[in-house]
């Protein structure tokens, strides 16, 4: 490596870093340039099932693709920054059985990549990740205190405390979606009952819609053989009423817990992104009314909610953000 790679300067203009995001369900490559700017984006599939070892073979043949499709050399590159599904700990790089990557038990997944790559790596909790991206480059450019949420299969979370991202002790603090909401209440995908997750993530809303069908309840979503967020949200707005108690239900709830998180975190600024929240102002209106009605003054009163902007580049524009600001800092 240079010695401009291993040096704590604050990147310049033409500066890049290539970001990774794995998924359960796919691998994602962008080379990104210190302002942001996404050169080059590519996606295959994660073939999860395959094991650890050859998805991440598959993950770093994508990453010399996506590089040199950028008209650039792995040398040329300031860092990787990986973001991926937790546990895991941002410090050494490795990653600690994610529930949508079987097998991946204790993975020094920082540590294979710089191998295979010759570049330093980083590894970041992907809600992390997106947090530092959401505030680097997209809708909370500016901000000293923001939260951010990715409702989708899961909520996923992160915090920029006093412009700081807040990471925890070993990487994974902020998982806000894993807050009790409901004592004994349904079971989460983490093993806890009761979790913000549980109720309103993408997942849950589609099986709290099936429960209702399976118990008599009458929908026109009762035709389709899967049901998804997607088509909850449309049924809502088309007037079925299961639908719409579902999402009203959902919508509550969130805003209850942003409420909480107001009133303890104070931010001026929530970002919400992920598959739900790009429902639009069908998700983000009665959230963000209802949470500023909840939350005590003055807090209620400043904080704004905001669509986040990065969309299926997230991942990558995140991870690479949060690469360039440990070279910046140089932790």
């Amino acid at each position: 490596m240079s010695d401009r790679q291993n040096s704590t300067e604050v990147p310049a203009a033409d500066d890049f870093v290539l970001g990774l995001d794995v998924g359960g369900t796919k691998l994602a490559a962008g080379v990104v340039s210190a302002d942001g700017r996404v050169q080059a984006f590519t996606v295959t599939p994660t073939g999860a099932g395959d094991g650890p070892e050859q998805v991440i073979a598959r993950l770093c043949r994508l990453a010399r693709d996506t590089v040199s499709s950028a008209g650039l050399r792995l040398a040329d590159l300031t860092a990787v920054g990986i973001c991926c599904c937790g546990p895991l700990d941002s410090r050494s790089g490795v990653v600690h059985d994610p529930p949508n990557l079987l097998g991946w038990g204790d993975v020094p997944l920082a540590d294979l990549v710089a191998a295979e790559l010759g570049v330093r790596v980083w590894v970041e909790n992907d809600a992390t990740a997106a947090t530092v991206g959401e505030w680097r480059f997209g809708a909370g450019r500016g901000i000293r205190d923001l939260l951010y949420f990715t409702v989708s299969t899961g909520v996923g979370s992160g915090a920029v405390i006093d412009g700081r991202v807040f990471r925890g002790g070993r990487g994974n603090g902020g998982e806000l979606g894993h807050t009790l909401m409901v004592a004994d209440g349904r079971l989460c995908g983490c093993g806890a009952r009761g979790c913000l997750e549980a109720y309103a993530s993408g997942t849950a809303i589609a099986a709290r819609a099936r429960e209702r069908i399976d118990d008599g309840g009458h929908s026109t979503l009762a035709a389709l053989t899967d049901i998804n967020a997607a088509d909850v949200a449309r049924a809502a707005r088309a007037g079925d009423a299961l639908a719409h108690a579902v999402w009203r239900e959902t919508t509550d709830l969130f805003a209850a817990a942003l409420a909480g998180f107001i009133n303890v975190f104070e931010p001026q600024l929530i970002v919400l992104g992920g598959g739900v929240a790009r429902t639009g102002d069908q998700f983000l209106v009665p959230v963000r009314e209802r949470a500023r009605v909840l939350a005590m003054r003055p807090a209620g009163e400043i904080v704004e909610v905001r669509q986040a902007q990065l969309a299926e580049k997230a991942g990558v524009v995140g991870a690479a953000a949060a690469a360039f600001d440990r070279v910046t800092t140089g932790e």
